[in-house]
Protein backbone atom coordinates (compact mmCIF):
# COMPACT_ATOMS: atom_id res chain seq x y z
CA UNK A 1 0.00 0.00 0.00
CA UNK A 2 2.83 2.35 0.90
CA UNK A 3 4.58 1.62 -2.40
CA UNK A 4 1.33 2.19 -4.30
CA UNK A 5 0.82 5.61 -2.66
CA UNK A 6 4.43 6.55 -3.37
CA UNK A 7 4.00 5.52 -7.03
CA UNK A 8 0.82 7.62 -7.35
CA UNK A 9 2.59 10.58 -5.75
CA UNK A 10 5.56 10.14 -8.12
CA UNK A 11 3.31 9.94 -11.20
CA UNK A 12 1.42 13.12 -10.15
CA UNK A 13 4.72 14.93 -9.69
CA UNK A 14 5.93 13.70 -13.08
CA UNK A 15 2.66 14.82 -14.73
CA UNK A 16 2.97 18.27 -13.15
CA UNK A 17 6.55 18.53 -14.41
CA UNK A 18 5.46 17.58 -17.93
CA UNK A 19 2.59 20.07 -17.86
CA UNK A 20 4.92 22.80 -16.60
CA UNK A 21 7.42 22.00 -19.33
CA UNK A 22 4.69 22.03 -21.98
CA UNK A 23 3.45 25.38 -20.69
CA UNK A 24 6.98 26.78 -20.73
CA UNK A 25 7.54 25.60 -24.31
CA UNK A 26 4.22 27.12 -25.40
CA UNK A 27 5.14 30.45 -23.79
CA UNK A 28 8.53 30.45 -25.54
CA UNK A 29 6.96 29.64 -28.89
CA UNK A 30 4.24 32.24 -28.47
CA UNK A 31 6.57 35.02 -27.36
CA UNK A 32 9.37 34.20 -29.79
CA UNK A 33 7.58 33.30 -33.01
CA UNK A 34 4.05 34.66 -32.63
CA UNK A 35 4.75 37.85 -30.72
CA UNK A 36 1.97 40.31 -31.45
CA UNK A 37 3.13 43.59 -32.94
CA UNK A 38 2.59 46.66 -30.78
CA UNK A 39 1.18 49.82 -32.38
CA UNK A 40 1.52 52.94 -30.26
CA UNK A 41 -1.40 55.38 -29.88
CA UNK A 42 -1.14 58.38 -32.20
CA UNK A 43 -1.00 61.81 -30.59
CA UNK A 44 -1.86 65.07 -32.41
CA UNK A 45 0.99 66.53 -34.45
CA UNK A 46 2.97 69.33 -32.77
CA UNK A 47 4.86 71.82 -34.95
CA UNK A 48 8.28 72.39 -33.37
CA UNK A 49 9.85 74.55 -36.11
CA UNK A 50 9.08 76.04 -39.54
CA UNK A 51 11.13 76.99 -42.58
CA UNK A 52 9.41 78.20 -45.75
CA UNK A 53 6.56 75.80 -46.45
CA UNK A 54 8.39 73.09 -44.52
CA UNK A 55 7.96 72.13 -40.88
CA UNK A 56 9.34 69.78 -38.27
CA UNK A 57 6.65 67.86 -36.40
CA UNK A 58 6.59 65.83 -33.22
CA UNK A 59 4.03 63.00 -33.46
CA UNK A 60 3.94 60.71 -30.43
CA UNK A 61 7.59 61.51 -29.77
CA UNK A 62 8.63 60.65 -33.34
CA UNK A 63 10.32 63.04 -35.78
CA UNK A 64 8.31 63.90 -38.93
CA UNK A 65 9.63 66.35 -41.54
CA UNK A 66 7.46 68.21 -44.05
CA UNK A 67 9.19 69.72 -47.10
CA UNK A 68 7.75 71.41 -50.19
CA UNK A 69 8.62 73.54 -53.19
CA UNK A 70 11.61 73.59 -55.52
CA UNK A 71 14.48 71.10 -55.06
CA UNK A 72 16.68 73.76 -53.47
CA UNK A 73 13.88 74.83 -51.13
CA UNK A 74 13.20 71.26 -49.98
CA UNK A 75 16.89 70.63 -49.35
CA UNK A 76 17.26 73.90 -47.45
CA UNK A 77 14.19 73.14 -45.32
CA UNK A 78 15.64 69.80 -44.26
CA UNK A 79 19.09 71.25 -43.60
CA UNK A 80 17.68 74.11 -41.52
CA UNK A 81 15.06 72.12 -39.58
CA UNK A 82 17.34 69.13 -38.91
CA UNK A 83 20.66 70.96 -38.79
CA UNK A 84 22.27 69.09 -35.84
CA UNK A 85 21.04 65.73 -37.13
CA UNK A 86 22.20 66.34 -40.71
CA UNK A 87 25.63 67.50 -39.54
CA UNK A 88 25.98 64.42 -37.31
CA UNK A 89 24.88 61.94 -40.00
CA UNK A 90 27.18 63.36 -42.68
CA UNK A 91 30.13 63.29 -40.29
CA UNK A 92 29.25 59.73 -39.19
CA UNK A 93 28.96 58.43 -42.75
CA UNK A 94 32.29 59.91 -43.82
CA UNK A 95 34.07 58.48 -40.78
CA UNK A 96 32.58 55.01 -41.30
CA UNK A 97 33.45 55.03 -45.00
CA UNK A 98 37.04 56.19 -44.40
CA UNK A 99 37.55 53.58 -41.67
CA UNK A 100 36.19 50.79 -43.89
CA UNK A 101 38.30 51.93 -46.82
CA UNK A 102 41.43 51.90 -44.65
CA UNK A 103 40.59 48.29 -43.70
CA UNK A 104 39.97 47.46 -47.37
CA UNK A 105 36.49 46.18 -46.56
CA UNK A 106 34.57 45.19 -49.70
CA UNK A 107 31.30 45.76 -47.86
CA UNK A 108 31.87 49.50 -47.69
CA UNK A 109 32.59 50.71 -51.20
CA UNK A 110 36.22 49.57 -51.29
CA UNK A 111 38.16 49.93 -53.59
CA UNK A 112 37.95 53.60 -54.35
CA UNK A 113 35.83 54.84 -51.46
CA UNK A 114 32.88 57.19 -51.60
CA UNK A 115 34.77 59.63 -53.81
CA UNK A 116 35.14 57.04 -56.55
CA UNK A 117 31.49 55.97 -56.26
CA UNK A 118 30.27 59.56 -56.43
CA UNK A 119 32.44 60.55 -59.38
CA UNK A 120 31.27 57.54 -61.38
CA UNK A 121 27.57 58.01 -60.56
CA UNK A 122 27.30 61.80 -60.71
CA UNK A 123 26.63 62.06 -64.45
CA UNK A 124 23.59 59.80 -64.02
CA UNK A 125 22.04 61.83 -61.17
CA UNK A 126 19.27 64.28 -62.13
CA UNK A 127 20.14 67.96 -61.80
CA UNK A 128 17.23 68.53 -59.43
CA UNK A 129 18.88 66.26 -56.87
CA UNK A 130 22.10 68.27 -57.08
CA UNK A 131 20.01 71.41 -56.46
CA UNK A 132 18.46 69.72 -53.43
CA UNK A 133 21.88 68.69 -52.11
CA UNK A 134 23.04 72.30 -52.47
CA UNK A 135 20.02 73.45 -50.45
CA UNK A 136 20.71 70.80 -47.78
CA UNK A 137 24.34 71.91 -47.49
CA UNK A 138 23.37 75.60 -47.25
CA UNK A 139 20.63 74.95 -44.69
CA UNK A 140 22.83 72.76 -42.49
CA UNK A 141 26.01 74.89 -42.93
CA UNK A 142 28.19 72.02 -44.16
CA UNK A 143 30.35 71.61 -47.29
CA UNK A 144 28.44 70.60 -50.42
CA UNK A 145 31.00 67.91 -51.24
CA UNK A 146 30.39 66.19 -47.90
CA UNK A 147 26.64 66.12 -48.56
CA UNK A 148 27.21 64.65 -52.02
CA UNK A 149 29.50 61.91 -50.72
CA UNK A 150 27.17 61.01 -47.86
CA UNK A 151 24.28 60.57 -50.28
CA UNK A 152 26.10 57.74 -52.08
CA UNK A 153 26.21 55.75 -48.81
CA UNK A 154 22.68 54.19 -49.03
CA UNK A 155 23.99 52.03 -51.91
CA UNK A 156 25.01 49.61 -49.11
CA UNK A 157 21.60 48.89 -47.54
CA UNK A 158 20.35 45.25 -47.49
CA UNK A 159 16.87 44.09 -46.61
CA UNK A 160 13.68 42.01 -47.01
CA UNK A 161 10.19 42.83 -48.24
CA UNK A 162 6.83 41.60 -49.45
CA UNK A 163 3.67 42.70 -51.23
CA UNK A 164 0.45 40.81 -50.42
CA UNK A 165 -2.93 41.39 -52.04
CA UNK A 166 -5.98 39.66 -53.55
CA UNK A 167 -6.59 36.16 -52.21
CA UNK A 168 -3.67 36.44 -49.75
CA UNK A 169 -5.22 39.18 -47.60
CA UNK A 170 -8.44 39.97 -45.79
CA UNK A 171 -10.71 41.84 -48.21
CA UNK A 172 -8.04 41.78 -50.93
CA UNK A 173 -6.25 44.76 -49.34
CA UNK A 174 -2.73 45.51 -50.59
CA UNK A 175 -0.17 45.32 -47.78
CA UNK A 176 3.46 46.12 -48.59
CA UNK A 177 6.07 45.29 -45.95
CA UNK A 178 9.66 46.42 -45.91
CA UNK A 179 12.52 45.50 -43.53
CA UNK A 180 15.80 47.42 -43.56
CA UNK A 181 18.60 45.30 -42.11
CA UNK A 182 21.68 47.45 -41.78
CA UNK A 183 24.37 48.52 -39.30
CA UNK A 184 22.40 49.37 -36.16
CA UNK A 185 25.73 49.44 -34.33
CA UNK A 186 26.66 52.69 -36.11
CA UNK A 187 23.65 54.48 -34.60
CA UNK A 188 21.79 55.78 -37.68
CA UNK A 189 18.54 55.09 -35.83
CA UNK A 190 19.18 58.18 -33.67
CA UNK A 191 18.58 60.27 -36.79
CA UNK A 192 15.51 58.46 -38.12
CA UNK A 193 12.87 60.67 -39.73
CA UNK A 194 9.63 60.17 -41.64
CA UNK A 195 9.70 62.71 -44.48
CA UNK A 196 6.62 63.93 -46.36
CA UNK A 197 7.59 65.79 -49.54
CA UNK A 198 5.51 67.87 -51.93
CA UNK A 199 7.87 68.83 -54.77
CA UNK A 200 6.85 71.30 -57.45
CA UNK A 201 5.74 69.50 -60.62
CA UNK A 202 6.14 65.94 -59.30
CA UNK A 203 4.27 63.36 -57.21
CA UNK A 204 4.15 63.89 -53.47
CA UNK A 205 5.71 61.07 -51.47
CA UNK A 206 6.56 59.81 -47.99
CA UNK A 207 9.78 58.05 -46.98
CA UNK A 208 11.12 56.35 -43.89
CA UNK A 209 14.77 57.35 -43.76
CA UNK A 210 17.47 59.34 -41.99
CA UNK A 211 18.41 63.00 -41.73
CA UNK A 212 20.64 64.15 -44.58
CA UNK A 213 19.74 61.37 -47.02
CA UNK A 214 17.78 62.79 -49.95
CA UNK A 215 17.24 59.54 -51.83
CA UNK A 216 14.86 56.81 -50.67
CA UNK A 217 15.13 53.14 -49.78
CA UNK A 218 11.59 52.87 -48.34
CA UNK A 219 8.74 54.98 -49.72
CA UNK A 220 5.23 55.48 -51.08
CA UNK A 221 3.78 58.21 -53.29
CA UNK A 222 0.36 59.84 -53.50
CA UNK A 223 -0.46 57.70 -56.57
CA UNK A 224 -0.48 54.64 -54.27
CA UNK A 225 2.88 53.29 -55.49
CA UNK A 226 5.06 51.76 -52.74
CA UNK A 227 8.61 50.46 -53.04
CA UNK A 228 11.45 48.86 -51.07
CA UNK A 229 14.73 47.16 -52.00
CA UNK A 230 17.07 44.33 -51.05
CA UNK A 231 20.77 44.62 -51.77
CA UNK A 232 22.77 41.97 -53.60
CA UNK A 233 26.34 41.89 -54.85
CA UNK A 234 28.35 43.61 -57.63
CA UNK A 235 29.88 46.23 -55.29
CA UNK A 236 32.00 48.60 -57.34
CA UNK A 237 29.66 48.69 -60.35
CA UNK A 238 28.98 52.41 -59.95
CA UNK A 239 28.44 53.54 -63.52
CA UNK A 240 24.75 54.37 -63.20
CA UNK A 241 22.18 56.20 -61.08
CA UNK A 242 22.57 55.41 -57.36
CA UNK A 243 19.84 53.07 -56.15
CA UNK A 244 18.38 55.54 -53.62
CA UNK A 245 17.99 58.29 -56.24
CA UNK A 246 16.47 55.79 -58.68
CA UNK A 247 13.83 54.89 -56.09
CA UNK A 248 13.27 58.59 -55.46
CA UNK A 249 12.76 59.10 -59.22
CA UNK A 250 10.14 56.33 -59.27
CA UNK A 251 8.26 57.88 -56.33
CA UNK A 252 8.27 61.31 -57.99
CA UNK A 253 7.42 60.26 -61.55
CA UNK A 254 5.52 56.95 -61.61
CA UNK A 255 1.72 56.97 -61.48
CA UNK A 256 1.21 53.27 -62.28
CA UNK A 257 2.98 49.99 -61.63
CA UNK A 258 3.93 49.69 -65.31
CA UNK A 259 5.46 53.19 -65.28
CA UNK A 260 7.48 52.32 -62.19
CA UNK A 261 8.81 49.14 -63.79
CA UNK A 262 9.70 51.02 -67.00
CA UNK A 263 11.69 53.63 -65.09
CA UNK A 264 13.85 50.85 -63.67
CA UNK A 265 14.06 49.11 -67.05
CA UNK A 266 15.23 52.22 -68.89
CA UNK A 267 17.57 53.59 -66.22
CA UNK A 268 21.30 53.13 -66.21
CA UNK A 269 21.57 50.99 -63.06
CA UNK A 270 24.47 50.21 -60.70
CA UNK A 271 24.85 47.16 -58.44
CA UNK A 272 22.67 44.10 -57.95
CA UNK A 273 19.39 44.96 -56.24
CA UNK A 274 16.03 43.31 -55.81
CA UNK A 275 12.96 45.51 -55.54
CA UNK A 276 9.35 45.02 -54.48
CA UNK A 277 6.98 47.52 -56.12
CA UNK A 278 3.23 47.65 -55.51
CA UNK A 279 0.28 49.67 -56.80
CA UNK A 280 -2.78 50.11 -54.60
CA UNK A 281 -4.98 51.14 -57.51
CA UNK A 282 -5.00 47.66 -59.08
CA UNK A 283 -4.01 46.19 -56.56
CA UNK A 284 -0.91 44.30 -57.66
CA UNK A 285 2.81 44.02 -57.07
CA UNK A 286 5.96 42.71 -58.72
CA UNK A 287 9.54 41.97 -57.84
CA UNK A 288 12.52 43.16 -59.87
CA UNK A 289 15.92 41.48 -60.07
CA UNK A 290 18.39 44.06 -61.41
CA UNK A 291 22.04 44.61 -62.11
CA UNK A 292 23.64 47.04 -64.54
CA UNK A 293 23.08 44.53 -67.36
CA UNK A 294 20.28 42.25 -66.12
CA UNK A 295 16.61 43.18 -65.69
CA UNK A 296 13.98 40.61 -64.62
CA UNK A 297 10.36 41.12 -63.62
CA UNK A 298 9.06 38.57 -61.08
CA UNK A 299 5.29 38.30 -60.75
CA UNK A 300 3.46 36.67 -57.87
CA UNK A 301 3.03 33.36 -59.71
CA UNK A 302 6.61 33.26 -61.05
CA UNK A 303 9.44 31.10 -59.77
CA UNK A 304 12.96 32.53 -59.62
CA UNK A 305 16.14 30.54 -58.81
CA UNK A 306 16.70 32.65 -55.70
CA UNK A 307 12.97 32.95 -54.89
CA UNK A 308 11.60 29.45 -55.50
CA UNK A 309 8.27 29.61 -53.64
CA UNK A 310 5.59 30.90 -56.00
CA UNK A 311 2.51 32.06 -54.08
CA UNK A 312 -0.49 33.59 -55.83
CA UNK A 313 -1.04 37.28 -55.01
CA UNK A 314 2.21 37.45 -53.06
CA UNK A 315 5.64 38.86 -53.91
CA UNK A 316 8.29 37.90 -51.36
CA UNK A 317 11.89 39.12 -51.22
CA UNK A 318 14.45 37.92 -48.69
CA UNK A 319 17.44 35.62 -48.49
CA UNK A 320 18.15 32.07 -47.33
CA UNK A 321 16.36 30.86 -44.24
CA UNK A 322 14.70 34.25 -43.73
CA UNK A 323 13.03 33.88 -47.12
CA UNK A 324 11.94 30.31 -46.31
CA UNK A 325 10.49 31.43 -42.99
CA UNK A 326 8.62 34.33 -44.60
CA UNK A 327 7.17 32.06 -47.28
CA UNK A 328 6.07 29.52 -44.64
CA UNK A 329 4.36 32.22 -42.56
CA UNK A 330 2.53 33.64 -45.58
CA UNK A 331 1.31 30.17 -46.58
CA UNK A 332 0.17 29.46 -43.02
CA UNK A 333 -1.83 32.70 -42.74
CA UNK A 334 -2.86 32.87 -46.40
CA UNK A 335 -6.24 34.53 -46.89
CA UNK A 336 -6.27 35.77 -43.29
CA UNK A 337 -3.52 38.38 -43.50
CA UNK A 338 -4.61 41.81 -42.26
CA UNK A 339 -2.59 44.73 -40.87
CA UNK A 340 -1.81 43.10 -37.47
CA UNK A 341 -0.68 39.87 -39.13
CA UNK A 342 1.39 41.74 -41.75
CA UNK A 343 3.13 43.65 -38.97
CA UNK A 344 3.98 40.35 -37.26
CA UNK A 345 5.47 38.95 -40.48
CA UNK A 346 8.36 41.38 -39.98
CA UNK A 347 9.35 39.97 -36.57
CA UNK A 348 12.42 37.82 -36.04
CA UNK A 349 13.61 35.62 -37.67
CA UNK A 350 12.44 37.24 -40.94
CA UNK A 351 14.07 40.44 -39.71
CA UNK A 352 17.76 40.19 -38.87
CA UNK A 353 19.20 40.94 -35.45
CA UNK A 354 20.54 44.28 -36.72
CA UNK A 355 17.20 45.41 -38.18
CA UNK A 356 17.25 49.21 -38.59
CA UNK A 357 13.59 49.77 -39.46
CA UNK A 358 10.37 47.96 -40.34
CA UNK A 359 7.68 49.65 -42.40
CA UNK A 360 4.25 48.49 -43.54
CA UNK A 361 2.46 50.42 -46.29
CA UNK A 362 -1.27 50.22 -47.00
CA UNK A 363 -1.20 52.06 -50.36
CA UNK A 364 -4.94 51.80 -50.96
CA UNK A 365 -5.54 53.93 -47.83
CA UNK A 366 -2.24 55.89 -48.03
CA UNK A 367 -1.30 54.77 -44.52
CA UNK A 368 1.96 53.45 -43.08
CA UNK A 369 3.35 51.98 -39.87
CA UNK A 370 7.02 52.53 -38.94
CA UNK A 371 9.19 50.87 -36.27
CA UNK A 372 12.75 52.16 -35.83
CA UNK A 373 15.60 50.63 -33.86
CA UNK A 374 16.23 52.05 -30.39
CA UNK A 375 19.50 53.22 -28.83
CA UNK A 376 22.15 50.50 -28.88
CA UNK A 377 22.45 50.76 -25.10
CA UNK A 378 18.99 49.25 -24.69
CA UNK A 379 18.27 45.52 -24.53
CA UNK A 380 16.73 44.16 -27.74
CA UNK A 381 17.23 47.53 -29.43
CA UNK A 382 16.73 46.33 -33.02
CA UNK A 383 13.65 47.56 -34.88
CA UNK A 384 12.16 44.05 -34.92
CA UNK A 385 11.59 44.39 -31.15
CA UNK A 386 10.29 47.98 -31.20
CA UNK A 387 6.69 49.22 -31.42
CA UNK A 388 5.18 50.63 -34.59
CA UNK A 389 3.92 54.21 -35.01
CA UNK A 390 1.12 54.80 -37.50
CA UNK A 391 0.88 57.69 -39.98
CA UNK A 392 -1.80 58.90 -42.36
CA UNK A 393 0.08 60.16 -45.42
CA UNK A 394 -2.92 62.04 -46.82
CA UNK A 395 -3.48 63.91 -43.55
CA UNK A 396 0.21 64.80 -43.27
CA UNK A 397 0.18 66.18 -46.82
CA UNK A 398 -2.72 68.43 -45.87
CA UNK A 399 -0.50 70.10 -43.24
CA UNK A 400 1.79 71.54 -45.95
CA UNK A 401 0.57 75.07 -46.80
CA UNK A 402 0.38 76.46 -50.33
CA UNK A 403 2.50 79.43 -49.26
CA UNK A 404 5.02 79.98 -46.49
CA UNK A 405 3.43 81.32 -43.26
CA UNK A 406 4.38 84.87 -42.33
CA UNK A 407 6.34 83.59 -39.33
CA UNK A 408 8.49 81.20 -41.39
CA UNK A 409 11.91 81.95 -42.86
CA UNK A 410 11.73 82.90 -46.54
CA UNK A 411 14.14 80.86 -48.66
CA UNK A 412 16.08 82.36 -51.53
CA UNK A 413 15.39 80.02 -54.44
CA UNK A 414 18.94 79.21 -55.43
CA UNK A 415 19.90 76.46 -57.87
CA UNK A 416 23.13 74.78 -58.84
CA UNK A 417 24.59 76.58 -61.85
Amino acid sequence: MFRYKMRIKYEKKLLLMRLSLAFLVSVILFSGLSRAATVMPTAPAKVTARCGRGALLDISGQRVLLVAGSPYEMGYQQGKLLKPQVQAVVKLVLVVAKTAEARQSKDYLFPGGLENAFERTRKFINKRYFDEMRGLADGADIPLKDVQLANVFPELFHCSGFALFGKATVGGKLLHGRILDYMTCVGLQKFAVVTVAKPNGYNSFVTAGYAGFLGSVTGMNDKQIAIGEMGGSCQGHWDGMPMSFLIRKVLEEAETLDEAVNIFRQAKRTCEYYYVISDGKIPDGVGLACTGEKFEVIKSSDVHPQLPYAIDDAVLMSEGKRYEHLAALVKKRYGKIDVPVALELMNRPVAMKHCLHRVLFAPMELKLWVANAADIGEENYAACYQPYYSYNFKQLLSLIPDAAPDSAEIIANKALQ
